[in-house]
């Protein structure tokens, strides 16, 4: 934990990401985050990847400021992107950058969707390449670790 060489990230999934590979295939596909999230461990062997899911709203909340000593925070809130001021206002006090992902193109789906309460607070946004997003968004931390852009901060 305590090794600079290693870049410590935490992925924060919401509303229904629990049912990744069973809900709705034809857009979430048919791989469970569980799946890819070990496939995303043994891809990026220098990065420690952290895991949260709940369908709770306060839960995704603290779970986003109560994480420490970490690079950054990659967040899926789910429908809650579309909804959740408390979630807005929970990236705004993390702790370290947020970087939002989503599987599909949010603006290629319903109107209601292409609004997200989230991606004004976050240092990023990643949309629409399936669960290759959380790789993206990985990546994207890494360079920015590699060029020394980012620290955890420590409190």
């Amino acid at each position: 934990m305590n090794n600079p060489e290693h870049i410590r990230l935490l992925i924060v999934n919401g509303v229904n990401l629990s049912c990744l590979g069973t809900r709705e295939v034809n857009i979430y596909g048919s791989v469970s985050f569980e799946e890819h999230l070990s496939g995303l461990r043994e891809r990026y062997p220098q990065t420690e990847i952290s895991y949260f899911q709940s369908d709770k709203e306060g839960e995704v909340a603290e779970a986003i400021t109560s994480a420490r000593n970490l690079h950054g925070i990659i967040l899926n809130a789910g429908a809650y992107t579309h909804t959740s001021v408390v979630l807005a206002d929970a990236v705004r006090a993390a702790k370290c950058p947020v970087v939002e992902v989503h599987i599909s193109n949010l603006f290629g789906r319903e109107q209601y969707r292409r609004n997200s309460m989230l991606s004004s607070a976050c240092a990023g946004f990643i949309s629409g390449f399936g669960l290759q997003s959380y790789n993206l968004a990985v990546e994207a931390f890494l360079m920015k670790f590699q060029a020394q852009e980012i620290k955890p901060q420590r409190v």
